[in-house]
């Protein structure tokens, strides 16, 4: 019998992932103490869009006077514009311009610059880390995308819940113990007069990046031809085994 491929590619990829993760939540905090101090000022843009490109024309929008509208005054609060600064923090900011909203109250401040997002991805990013961290160590590929992720509860946990056949249930479980805190959090902040604070989007952001960091790295790992397209080799925890439907046959 072919000994089971189970942890050679899960290593790699949630080591690859943890790497590409802790590259950007170090630079969050790196980038702006290579700046200027106080050269990035109180900023208030957009998600998905770039706002701070330049101080004038393409890429400007978070540099005018958005006052009553998503942004705020700008120009009262010093204008910046990531491509005059550095390469690497040019990009780091150009990264969290492109990616998140760099509302000024909803972010943290380092050598007086405002860092290039918010708490909640900083937390998002923190998440993916750790995620990444436990997947390379007990994350196994198990051929199907739910097995996968799964795996880094250990068999010995899983075993009831493949007993039961309650896998598909336990994935969607996981994935909702994650998203549930952030979007309450989110949508509650967002329809009504709550505010969040800092530590509560940190936690809320980190709780979904270990999930997304897990399920990314399951999607990356789930490799059937490891098995040389055998489902039979896959072992699952209570001596479950994966079949071919009658339709693969």
């Amino acid at each position: 019998m072919v000994e089971e491929p189970e942890r050679e590619r899960a290593v790699k990829v949630g080591n690859w992932v943890l790497g590409v993760s802790l590259f950007f939540l170090i630079s969050f905090f790196f980038a702006p103490m290579t700046l200027e101090e106080g050269s990035v000022p109180e900023l208030s843009g957009r998600a998905n869009a770039f706002d701070y490109a330049y101080h004038e024309g393409w890429g400007s929008w978070g540099n005018g006077n958005h006052s009553g509208e998503i942004g705020h005054d700008q120009p009262s609060k010093g204008l910046f514009s990531w491509t005059d600064v550095n390469f690497y923090a040019g990009f780091i900011y150009a990264f969290g311009d492109l990616n998140c909203h760099q509302k000024h109250e909803r972010s943290w401040e380092l050598n007086g610059n405002q860092l290039p997002v918010c708490a909640r991805d900083v937390g998002i990013f923190l998440g993916l880390a750790i995620g990444a961290w436990i997947f390379s160590r007990y994350g196994k590929n198990r051929w199907t995308v739910t097995d996968s992720f799964l795996s880094v509860l250990g068999d010995t946990r899983l075993e009831p819940i493949y007993l039961r056949g309650f896998r598909k249930r336990a994935a969607w479980g996981l994935a909702a113990l994650s998203i549930i805190p952030i979007g309450i959090d989110g949508f509650t902040q967002m329809l009504t007069s709550y505010e969040s604070t800092n530590p509560v989007r940190l936690l809320t952001g980190a709780a979904f990046g270990i999930m997304l960091a897990v399920l990314f790295s399951a999607m990356l790992s789930s490799r059937p031809n490891d098995y040389e397209g055998r489902p039979e080799l896959v072992v699952l925890p209570a001596g479950a085994r994966l079949a071919r439907s009658v339709e693969e046959e």
